[in-house]
């Protein structure tokens, strides 16, 4: 893992470890979390676990990058996570994403954490660019990305999910370095 921690006056983002699984519990057995993400309820700490330990911790040692954690420093709270994450399923793209407990939406943490894990994607990885996906109804989520400068370049399911049952198109966005530069 590349070593990173990124600052603000309110959040450090950090590579998750041992002891954050309550953590991500919390978040991803949150229903009004999880509402738009496609993925999976978790529905226990040991799942939480498995999930740092063979995912997260896994994307860290194979790509050197992946998902960060987010605390909320007034609080002093683990609250969710951002960062970019290699995709090999997206023809080894990497992407944006975020994820928050709900409490702590609508106070601009999205944005700010974005706009760190994009200066890192690309000034520190040196990634030439970066996508990004929502669903379509998620309009909180695709207004962040637009904010930060991702354009929507094509209405598709997600990558390898095209005949799953119950699954339906996405947005896919994505950010060149040579447009986030401009910005």
């Amino acid at each position: 893992m590349i070593d990173v921690k990124l600052e603000s006056d309110r959040l450090l983002i950090r590579p998750f470890k041992l002891g954050d699984e309550e953590a991500m519990f919390e978040l991803n057995s949150n229903p009004i979390v999880q509402k738009y993400t496609g993925d999976e309820m978790i529905n226990s700490v040991e799942e939480a676990k498995n999930l740092l330990e063979n995912v997260v911790f896994k994307d860290y040692q194979k790509h050197g990058y992946g998902r960060l954690a987010v605390i909320y420093k007034p609080d002093n709270k683990l609250i969710g996570f951002t960062g970019i994450k290699y995709l090999p399923e997206a023809k080894g793209e990497s992407d944006l994403g975020y994820r928050f407990l709900p409490e702590y939406w609508g106070k601009g943490i999205a944005t700010e954490s974005s706009k760190m894990s994009l200066k890192f994607g690309f000034e520190k990885l040196n990634l030439k660019k970066i996508i990004g996906f929502t669903e379509i109804e998620n309009e909180g989520s695709s207004n962040v990305l637009l904010k930060m400068g991702f354009r929507i370049t094509k209405i598709d399911y997600y990558p390898g999910e095209e005949n799953t049952p119950n699954k339906k198109p996405i947005n896919w966005f994505e950010l060149t370095k040579e447009s986030y530069e401009r910005q």
